[in-house]
């Protein structure tokens, strides 16, 4: 393949790594503004993240079979396409302001999502040269925790429009005029997600357009055990406690980044007296920069440290930190939360490469499991809201407290590793 050629190929590959993060990291917008639009409690708002995450729960494997035929172009290529469906979808959502509307945008946005995910992580390691795959992709990561920064603040500055009606103030509005400052609401949508799609609808005509290598990755072992019957080698890795132990750790560990993160801006307002325009745009994007030096800073500390131990230590402190962000008022329990981030920052890959340790010919479907896991983003945040819809926004956080208890478990169970071979970050 041609140098110009490769080249091309891994700047889109790495393009796919940017519009996922920023979609994703635009739900802690999205549940407070369709909060306000739609008139919802704190539990129907977390629905938001139901269904975004239960795409990762439903299309993994699917995704998978559909490249096995058509190859990695084409589930990026159908993965394009969905995701930008998905957003065009939020214009006639928000002309009618039905929520059911916007979620099933949504799930049809995280199903594109799914097949980016299954083909991008492992096809940027394959494109080019093998002895700087591990360089590609901790490149190409860099730019979803970029999204992950920049989506919050773009969000905040395009989305929320930093109104939210009292009780009084709601009270006093005539029928016509709620019913026009709702809709006034839901419309600021509309723009943000019709650019989305374009530009998501144009990185899918270029991969089009683009010759991608024809890759063969298989070993002869992968070949002889991908010719059993699926529900057969998945009943063998359900048997594997370590593995499955390993899916639960990722369950809860998406599970309570998500219910960090969306509740995020609420949290702030309720507890630190901080405006949505300014919590949107100044803490929240400052919590995502932690997040990503983090990364950095853990990937350093991995060359002097055990993974397993940081990320032993890390849930120790991030326990801490959540029942102190439970107890503390103000401004002090925002700034506490917002530590939180810099802590996670490790957990997925060190949790997702334990997991799928020696699985050998499995790995791929074993990989496939682990993703599935996932799906505790699309449960653990309706709980979080039932429990602030019925106690309050601060006590709700108990919860994502309860996942890094299920991490420090996951971690001190693998104490004896000495090593681990880290993979690709969520």
């Amino acid at each position: 393949m041609p140098k110009n050629s490769t080249f091309t190929a891994v700047a889109l590959i790495t393009s796919l790594f940017f519009l996922w993060g920023f979609a994703l990291n635009l739900n802690p917008i999205l549940i407070p503004h369709l909060k306000k639009a739609c008139q919802l409690s704190d539990f129907q708002s977390s629905l938001i993240d139901s269904a975004s995450y239960i795409a990762y729960f439903l299309l993994p494997i699917p995704a998978a079979q559909f490249m096995k035929k058509y190859g990695y172009k084409g589930g990026i290529i159908l993965g394009l396409l969905l995701f930008s469906a998905g957003a065009l979808l939020f214009y006639p959502a928000a002309a009618v302001r039905n929520y059911a509307f916007f979620l099933a945008a949504l799930f049809v946005v995280f199903s594109g999502m799914a097949f980016l995910e299954t083909a991008a992580n492992p096809l940027i390691t394959l494109i080019g040269d093998p002895k700087s795959a591990t360089q590609r992709i901790n490149f190409s990561q860099s730019f979803n925790g970029l999204a992950a920064t920049v989506a919050p603040l773009m969000g905040g500055m395009f989305i929320l429009s930093g109104k939210t009606l009292s009780e009084t103030e709601e009270k006093g509005m005539s029928a016509a005029q709620l019913n026009n400052y709702l809709n006034k609401e839901a419309a600021s949508v509309q723009i943000p997600f019709i650019v989305i799609s374009i530009v998501v609808f144009l990185v899918a005509m270029m991969v089009w357009r683009t010759t991608f290598p024809v890759i063969k990755e298989e070993s002869s072992d992968e070949v002889r055990n991908e010719q059993r019957p699926l529900s057969l080698r998945i009943a063998e890795l359900l048997r594997n406690k370590h593995l499955m132990f390993g899916v639960l750790a990722i369950f809860f560990y998406v599970g309570g980044q998500a219910c960090v993160s969306s509740f995020f801006i609420r949290f702030s307002e309720k507890v630190g007296d901080i405006p949505e325009k300014a919590a949107s745009t100044i803490y929240l994007p400052l919590a995502f920069a932690g997040f990503m030096a983090g990364r950095f800073i853990g990937t350093f500390l991995m060359r002097f440290f055990s993974p397993v131990k940081l990320l032993v230590t890390y849930a120790i402190i991030n326990i801490i930190l959540i029942i102190s962000a439970v107890n503390l008022d103000g401004r002090a329990a925002v700034y506490t939360l917002m530590a939180v981030w810099f802590f996670m920052s490790i957990m997925f890959p060190t949790i997702f490469s334990l997991s799928i340790r020696n699985l050998g010919a499995k790995t791929k479907l074993g990989s496939s499991l682990v993703i599935m896991g996932i799906v505790g983003g699309a449960i653990m945040p309706p709980i979080m809201g039932r429990l602030s819809d019925m106690t309050n926004i601060q006590v709700a956080y108990l919860v994502p407290g309860i996942s890094f208890v299920a991490i420090l478990l996951f971690g001190l169970n693998n104490l004896r590793v000495k090593k681990v071979q880290m993979v690709t970050a969520h």
